[in-house]
């Protein structure tokens, strides 16, 4: 019976390659402290080719505002004949603001921590097989509140970012 199951067993193979990962830098504007430079980063899990989950960060870490962003996003790669690709993707997580502006009594020295819905798209170009070029808009959904020092909440931006990914 052993060597019945020994003989109609296969070896084991390595599993395809199904991480990725992701990098930008840009400029977020409509923040507490206007347009900001911002970092982005992702990993992604693919679930098939067309299909990957994974978590992004965004981080602004320059200037009087310190911005960082944690969400789990969900992306659909349409990959075109021509070698280039869109990328819808949206998300959900977790926002900290801290702006620290001034000086004497006017000095505004306030955090929030909120929650967060990035919802955007990537377009990018393929330049190999597992390197693309990309360019990405964010729209980011959020409810920053830095009251007394600032009297109206936050609850938009916009992020643009130019990087590249490697996938499988």
């Amino acid at each position: 019976m052993l060597c019945g199951l020994a003989a109609l067993t296969q070896p084991a193979q390595a599993d395809e390659n199904r991480w990725g990962f992701g990098s930008g830098l840009g400029f977020t504007a409509g923040t507490v402290n206007d347009t900001v430079f911002t970092l982005g980063f992702n990993l992604d899990y693919y679930v098939d080719r067309n299909f990957s989950v994974g978590p992004m960060m965004l981080i602004s870490p320059t200037g009087d505002l310190f911005q960082i962003a944690f969400a789990g996003v969900g992306r659909y790669h349409f990959r075109l004949n021509n070698g280039v690709n869109l990328v819808p993707f949206v998300g959900f997580g977790l926002i900290h603001a801290d702006l620290d502006k001034g000086t004497g009594p006017s000095r505004i020295d306030r955090n929030d921590t909120s929650w967060y819905v990035p919802i955007g798209i990537s377009l990018e170009y393929q330049v190999i097989r597992n390197v693309a070029l990309s360019s990405t808009l964010i729209v980011n959904l959020h409810d920053i509140n830095l009251a007394p020092s600032l009297p109206e909440k936050d609850t938009t931006s916009v992020a643009l970012l130019f990087g590249f990914n490697f996938g499988p």
